[in-house]
C-alpha cells in the first residue's frame, strides 16, 4: 500500500504526495527529516513535513537562487551560503571556475543524508577543495566572522523552527557587515500567495538596510501557492539594471551550462505581478 505524504505548512492549503518508498526517516536533534521516493519529483527531501527538495525540481530553484545574483554582480570571487545543506546551490556556484565557497548549516544529518539519498543534487560539490563547509549555527557565524564575501545566499528553511531565526532584522545586519562592497544578498522569501506577511516582513527589514531591496520570482513545481519569491538586497543599483546584452555576456564567458536559467529568464523575473507589487506598496 502506497502511503500518502500530506504536507501541511499553509493553513488551509495542502500538497499530496505518494510515497513509494520512504528511504530515511528519523528526527534530529534539530528537525524532523524524511527522504523518501515518489513516481513524479523522483527522491524527495523533507523537514518538520515541509518539502525541501525534489530530484526532479531542484534545479529551478537552485539555478535562480545562484546565477541570477552571480551573472548580475560579473565579477563574484566569494561567496557564502547560509543553509543549503542539500548542497544543491553549491553545485551551481562551482560551476564557476574562479570561485570560493563557504557553506554554513546548523545540521550535519542533513548534509551527509542528503550526500547519501540524494547525490545528485549536490553533484560532488562538497568534495571541491574549493568549498569551505563550517556545521554551526549561521546566524552566530555572521555575527562573529571577519570576513566579507560578494555574494551571500541564504538557503533558508521557512520561517519556523529553527529557520525562523534567518528572517530577522538582527540576522540581515549582520550579514550586510560581512559584504563586500557592491555584494548582493539574495533570500529564500517562500510564495508570496501563502506568505504574504513574511514577503513584506523581509522587504521592510532589509529596505531598512539596502538601498536596493526587491524580489524576482520563479515556480517551482514542489512548492504549493505558486510561484516562490527570491529576495533581493544591494547598496549596487546598477546590478539589477544590468541590461539584457550584458547579462548574455556574463553568461557565455562564464561557461557554465544551466536548464532553467536563461538571461531572458533573469531579466523577466523582476517584473512583479500587481498583486506582489501591492504587497510591498501598501501602508503597514
Amino acid at each position: 500500500m502506497i502511503e500518502l505524504f500530506d504536507e501541511g505548512l499553509h493553513s488551509g492549503v495542502n500538497l499530496a504526495l505518494d510515497v513509494e518508498k520512504v528511504l530515511y526517516r528519523e528526527k534530529t536533534d534539530l528537525q524532523d527529516l524524511m527522504i523518501f521516493e515518489n513516481s513524479t519529483f523522483g527522491r524527495v527531501m523533507s523537514l518538520d513535513g515541509a518539502v525541501q527538495t525534489t530530484e526532479k525540481d531542484e534545479f529551478i530553484y537552485h539555478e535562480m537562487f545562484v546565477h541570477v545574483p552571480m551573472l548580475a554582480h560579473g565579477n563574484v570571487k566569494r561567496a557564502l551560503i547560509i543553509g543549503g545543506g542539500d548542497g544543491g546551490a553549491a553545485r551551481q556556484l562551482m560551476k564557476y571556475d574562479e570561485i570560493a565557497v563557504t557553506l554554513v548549516d546548523i545540521d550535519r544529518t542533513v548534509i551527509d543524508l542528503a550526500r547519501k539519498y540524494m547525490p545528485t543534487v549536490s553533484g560532488g560539490a562538497f568534495d571541491d577543495l574549493r568549498m569551505d563547509l563550517i556545521i554551526a549555527d549561521g546566524c552566530q557565524f555572521v555575527k562573529e566572522t571577519d570576513q566579507t564575501w560578494d555574494v551571500i545566499i541564504i538557503d533558508s528553511t521557512d520561517p519556523h523552527g529553527p529557520g525562523e531565526v534567518l528572517y530577522t532584522a538582527e540576522f540581515y545586519e549582520d550579514c550586510k557587515s560581512c559584504l563586500a562592497p557592491g555584494g548582493i544578498i539574495i533570500t529564500q522569501n517562500g510564495v508570496p500567495f501563502v506568505q504574504e506577511s513574511e514577503l513584506r516582513q523581509s522587504y521592510d527589514r532589509l529596505g531598512a538596510l539596502f538601498t536596493d531591496v526587491t524580489f524576482y520570482l520563479a515556480a517551482i513545481p514542489s512548492y504549493v501557492g505558486g510561484v516562490m519569491a527570491y529576495g533581493w538586497a544591494t547598496n549596487e543599483k546598477a546590478h539589477r539594471k544590468c541590461g539584457l546584452a550584458i547579462l548574455a555576456e556574463n553568461y557565455i564567458n562564464s561557461g557554465i551550462e544551466t536548464d532553467y536559467y536563461t538571461p531572458e529568464v533573469h531579466q523577466a523575473a523582476f517584473a512583479l505581478p500587481l498583486n506582489i507589487q501591492k504587497i510591498l506598496t501598501k501602508e503597514t
